[in-house]
């Protein structure tokens, strides 16, 4: 829904990574919350194989006392790890095994882990990682393990944010000239309190509460602001150079790199993945434009819910939002959008689009000037027209004013080009 902040999950920049030996001296990195220091010094172990580690799998070799590894690349896309990960851990602690070594597609997702404390410890490593593990289990007599205690890293030294494999992606299948998600937020390996202690949680329920301070914060500083203005400051103002170039325009993470997003295969992230960006409260302070949407506006959305109604696509399309996605452009459409002026009074904007791949983008006009005696709000009217006809997926890019100093009011785009509204007519 246009008037709901949806929100994505991504990484945080810490790490806890763990230190695994073989026994041909091979040194490989994985993922794990080994801190029990009796459990850590038992010396190398020897080395099973158990696939999906499932009761039918472990119970083909004798697994106790050693440390098993659950490696089945051949399911990496029909499972989710936080499905398969805590039945792994529970069966093997049956089969009476004293280590996990379990391979899935991210090394980040830790939650699952607390199923092992008292127990044994579990690492978890990428497919790589596990790959070199049963290479080595399987060109090998008698194959040892040794996991060391992890260690925690935070910092310069994690590669973050990514957006988490199981934070729902867009678009949306009922609204899609709506772009979701609106903006990312720390999802992953949330140190979260609970009765008596606290846990690492992950989730979208974890991101979520992230956004909710932002705009409980920004609500206490500009108390006059409505919803609608601070969801657009928050997502307008998503992590990204300040920049007037086109290619640091772009959402980058804070080395200056695209944020990429975990799943099976692992990619750069786009506007379907996380939004207008990770969320940057300090810029959403002050954002210096906005887009505001009147309440009533809403109210015309939800009667194009109810049935059809003559206008309703244009409406989708010119509805105030900090986002804009045409998902069946033919030719050419045209669109607008208000900003208001919520920074100094004088101040001139500039604009700077990344028009999505095969379309031409124009904007008019390609110049804000803001005074003390001019409106606080203006309109400005984006065309989009098509270079190709294709029955296409969708290609992405932003609209970015910025007064080349301290505002850059980024907006993601999303297209997608069509010959026919059914793809069974182009046959």
């Amino acid at each position: 829904m246009p008037w709901v902040t949806t929100v994505a999950a991504s990484t945080i920049d810490r790490s806890f990574p763990t230190l695994i030996s073989l026994g041909n001296k091979e040194k490989l990195v994985g993922q794990s919350l080994n801190y029990n220091a009796a459990m850590n010094n038992s010396g190398s172990q020897a080395l099973v194989y158990a696939g999906r580690c499932d009761p039918e799998s472990l119970a083909l070799g004798n697994v106790t006392g050693k440390t098993v590894l659950c490696y089945a690349p051949e399911e990496a896309s029909r499972w989710s790890p936080q499905l398969i990960l805590p039945y792994a851990i529970n069966y093997t602690i049956e089969a009476g095994a004293k280590g996990l070594i379990f391979a899935q597609y991210t090394a980040n997702n830790l939650d699952s882990l607390v199923e092992c404390e008292g127990f044994m410890p579990c690492t978890l490593v990428d497919f790589e990682i596990a790959h070199r593990i049963f290479s080595y289990w399987d060109m090998t007599d008698n194959p040892v393990v040794k996991v060391f205690p992890a260690v925690s890293v935070v910092g310069n030294g994690v590669l973050s944010p990514r957006v988490a494999s199981f934070s729902s992606r867009g678009p949306s299948l009922l609204f899609p000239g709506i772009l979701k998600p609106d903006i990312t937020a720390p999802g992953v390996n949330i140190l979260a309190a609970v009765r008596g202690s606290y846990v690492f949680y992950s989730g979208t329920s974890m991101a979520c509460p992230h956004v909710s301070a932002v705009t409980a914060m920004l609500k206490s500083v500009h108390s006059q602001w409505s919803p609608a203005m601070i969801k657009s400051a928050i997502v307008t103002t998503g992590r990204k150079d300040c920049s007037l170039s086109l290619i640091e325009a772009s959402v980058t993470n804070r080395f200056g790199m695209p944020i990429q997003a975990e799943a099976v295969p692992r990619k750069l992230a786009d506007p379907f993945d996380f939004g207008g960006g990770h969320i940057d409260p300090d810029r959403a302070v002050d954002p210096g434009l906005v887009y505001d949407v009147d309440a009533r506006e809403y109210n015309k959305f939800f009667n194009c819910t109810v049935g059809y109604l003559a206008g309703c696509e244009s409406y989708y399309l010119n509805l105030n939002l900090p986002s804009i996605a045409v998902p069946d452009l033919k030719d050419h459409v045209m669109l607008r959008r208000t900003v208001t002026n919520v920074g100094p009074e004088e101040a001139t904007y500039h604009l700077v689009v990344e028009p999505p791949a095969g379309i031409d983008v124009s904007v008019e006009p390609s110049v804000i000037n803001f005074t003390q005696s001019s409106s606080k709000s203006v309109t400005f009217m984006v065309t989009f027209t098509t270079r190709q006809r294709v029955q296409g997926g969708y290609t992405f890019g932003s609209l970015t004013w910025s007064d080349g100093s301290t505002h850059s009011v980024r907006i993601p785009i999303a297209v997608r080009t069509v010959i026919q509204d059914f793809v069974a007519d182009t046959s």
